[in-house]
């Protein structure tokens, strides 16, 4: 256990964490930058005392599950994650939950995108972000933070335009979702939508018994909107790798009429909504 090198490493993260990326109220001004030591201590679920003999190199060899919680509370990356196991001198296992927070600079990225649809997903295709041509384009469910794309696409839930992606998105979603199993065996949220996918869908039990391999990348696809009729749309991946995301971009060609009812969509909607961070 490396005490001298695992204090300083918390120090140091706990110094770049504001109150509000972890949830917690903005209060008075602070004498020193980050959270305080009984902030961390809180969100970890370990005693103050505990983690203040951490960060002056005096503590025991965290377990496991402390390590786990300390990574939680100061919302450590999975590079992050795996380099506290190693200066507590344990070896890191494979993560237990998919990430289900956006961070502030990807929310951020969102609202500079005024002319374009974005939304961010998780492993499990839970949505955590989007902006307003996003939520005007795909339905005000969005903002119950419980939309799920995979669910939507095989259960109907929530509000669906029936577009020319749709069966390759089907093979798409089932890909990733297989990914996630195999990397997040032991959580009950992905246990629990596989399970509502496989008895509510036998056209997903059928893709999933196939295999199927996609990458992210750029398709065209055809959505009717009911609003604004037939609207040819770009959609383009970009990975958020250290929490296993896809940002996905939705755009339509410029000067065509997809783009001007895109444009319409933004000046009616109301300031980016992004879920909670914690």
């Amino acid at each position: 256990m490396a005490r001298q090198e695992l204090a300083r490493f918390l120090r140091e993260r706990r110094a770049g964490l504001s109150a509000r990326e972890v949830g917690l109220p903005e209060d008075a001004p602070r004498r020193t930058p980050g959270l305080r030591r009984e902030e961390v201590a809180e969100l970890a679920h370990v005693s103050v005392d505990y983690y203040v003999r951490l960060e002056q190199a005096r503590g025991p060899r965290p377990s496991p599950r402390v390590l786990d919680a300390l990574a939680a509370a100061l919302r450590l990356a999975p590079a992050e994650r795996s380099h506290l196991f190693r200066l507590a001198g344990s070896a890191a296992p494979p993560a237990a939950r998919p990430v289900r927070r956006v961070r502030p600079q990807v929310a951020r990225m969102l609202e500079r995108l005024p002319g374009t649809a974005a939304i961010v997903t998780d492993a499990t295709y839970g949505l955590v972000a989007w902006n307003p041509a996003a939520r005007a384009l795909l339905g005000d469910d969005l903002t119950r933070h419980t939309t799920n794309l995979a669910r939507r696409r095989f259960l109907g839930e929530g509000r669906t335009y029936e577009t020319s992606g749709t069966p390759e998105f089907g093979h798409i979603a089932v890909a990733r979702l297989r990914r996630a199993a195999d990397r997040y065996p032991q959580d009950p949220q992905l246990t629990l939508l596989l399970d509502e996918l496989r008895a509510g869908s036998e056209e997903f039990r059928e893709i999933w018994q196939a295999h199927p391999v996609h990458a992210p990348g750029h398709r065209t696809k055809t959505l009717n909107h009911p609003d604004l009729g037939r609207l040819r749309l770009n959609c383009d991946v970009l990975l958020v790798p250290e929490d296993d995301q896809e940002v996905v971009l939705i755009t339509a060609d410029p000067g065509s009429p997809a783009a001007r009812a895109l444009e319409s969509l933004v000046t009616r909607q109301a300031p980016t909504r992004t879920s909670p961070l914690s």
